[in-house]
């Protein structure tokens, strides 16, 4: 519901004074941030979009899409500091996974047209089970689709998961707590990068077969559209998640960078790794290879025109035979960008997701620590890969810490920056973060080789209760 004139002009009259304080705060200000008196401006007359989407555009495969008129998606421009519920009709390309509406979330701000743009993690999927919820986290996020409150603090999974998406954290500190926030929520099981339209079949022949859209590209598309034709071009940009968020911004990163036309633009990748999987390689060498076959067919990846062939028409060095060719590429076609990746050696999540289904040595392993121990040795083999392949690469760093007890140490930059840190190099990820998005010259690369001191760590009663609630 639309505020009224009068709570509306209040508000700005609040903020306004609050501004004042904030006066010799200016003299600090960064590129895209906005001066006090364009900001008092703001307050009562909000910028309007200056970047809107082009005709041409609007065509070729993934074409910009907007709201039909008279769609009402319910934004106010001036409603500032609160997250605003963006619904995407139809004729946008855009839907979840079980056909319902695809909304996402904004949360502006009138003293900067600096954005963050926070791809969701949580999951994939690719048969009945993994599709329709029944196989848990393991599975895909949201499979029943986006409700409007979804980022109440009633539910803290979303509103609360990041640093990077929490405007006053108590612990940990990121400008672009100060910028305004795109959150793009995850509800198509394909790491924001499929566009096929399956239908898997029930297992047991108890139920209806699921329809379901792997509809992450084009959900994607049709964000960057309504961020084109409703905000201001960022001075500068970040994409960022964790999980299949990390890995989504970094297969989206080119396209969302070129369409929305950041004056500096920044790229953190967390626990989202795509590794070099080369088409027809032994599993022995190249461990993502099975995953990869799979999923290539599942979310339509490989189809003439599709997902890949987009991607790679504004990525020459793409070598569509290989998904870990993508750094170097976007290294290649990007090099004024600061990029930087990070996940930690003992992530049990996503090498879950990489390999279990796929081995039946790790699927069928006779205890835990068998299994854990053949999980880390295939993360190792790839994540040793990749440290390689970055450190070639002057402006996409890497940091790769050792452990953190807390979702299966899974995601660097959920819930605070703090213990994903590398104790034998005084690091703290803050450090990394900062490289990236405030560095100059080659972006920092660290990696961790203790194995005993994470483990070490005194308990944490923040961490274990999070994780009951997993």
């Amino acid at each position: 519901m639309r505020k009224n004139g009068f709570y509306r002009c209040f508000r700005a009259g609040l903020v306004a004074g609050l501004l004042v304080f904030a006066l010799p705060a200016t003299a600090l200000a960064e590129l895209g941030d906005y001066g006090f008196w364009r900001t008092l401006g703001n307050l009562f007359s909000p910028p309007g979009p200056d970047n809107p989407v082009t005709d041409q555009q609007r065509q070729g495969n993934y074409p910009l899409l907007s709201n039909p008129p008279g769609f009402g998606d319910g934004f106010s421009p001036g409603e500032y500091y609160t997250w605003q519920t963006v619904p995407l009709a139809p004729e946008t390309g855009a839907v979840c996974g079980n056909g319902s509406t695809y909304k996402f979330f904004v949360n502006r701000v009138p003293n900067s047209s600096n954005t963050v743009v926070y791809f969701e993690g949580g999951g994939a999927c690719w048969d009945y089970e993994s599709c329709s919820g029944q196989s848990g986290i393991r599975g895909a996020r949201n499979p029943d689709g986006i409700p409007d409150d979804y980022l109440s603090l009633l539910n803290p999974g979303a509103s609360l998961v990041s640093p990077f998406v929490v405007r006053l954290h108590p612990w940990s500190r990121v400008k672009t707590q100060d910028w305004n926030m795109v959150y793009v929520p995850y509800c198509t099981g394909d790491i924001y990068s499929g566009d096929r339209v399956a239908v898997y079949e029930d297992p047991e022949g108890a139920g209806e077969p699921l329809v379901w859209h792997h509809n992450g590209l084009r959900n994607t598309r049709a964000v960057i559209s309504w961020l084109k034709d409703n905000l201001q071009r960022p001075g500068q940009m970040l994409a960022t998640g964790c999980s299949a968020g990390g890995i989504g911004g970094l297969t989206n990163y080119h396209p969302v960078r070129r369409d929305m036309a950041p004056t500096r633009s920044f790229l953190i990748n967390d626990s989202g790794p795509a590794f070099s999987a080369p088409t027809g390689a032994d599993p022995q060498q190249y461990p993502s290879v099975l995953l990869q076959t799979y999923i290539r067919e599942a979310w339509g990846l490989d189809q003439p025109g599709g997902p890949l062939a987009y991607l790679k028409s504004g990525l020459p060095a793409l070598d569509l035979n290989d998904l870990g060719s993508l750094y170097g590429a976007l290294s290649a076609t990007l090099p004024g960008d600061r990029m930087g990746h990070t996940h930690f050696w003992r992530d049990l999540n996503y090498s879950s997701y990489s390999y279990e289904r796929f081995y039946p040595e790790i699927a069928n392993a006779p205890d835990q620590a068998t299994k854990e121990s053949l999980l880390h040795d295939k993360w190792a083999t790839d994540t040793t890969r990749l440290k390689n392949t970055l450190a070639g690469l002057d402006n996409f760093g890497y940091y790769l810490p050792m452990f953190r007890d807390v979702n299966e140490s899974h995601c660097t930059s959920i819930i605070e920056f703090a213990n994903a840190d590398i104790q034998e190099l005084g690091l703290e990820l803050d450090d990394f973060i900062g490289n990236v998005l405030n560095g100059q010259g080659a972006v920092m690369q660290a990696s961790e080789t203790d194995t005993v001191a994470d483990y070490n760590k005194p308990f944490n009663l923040l961490y274990w209760s999070l994780d009951q609630l997993l």
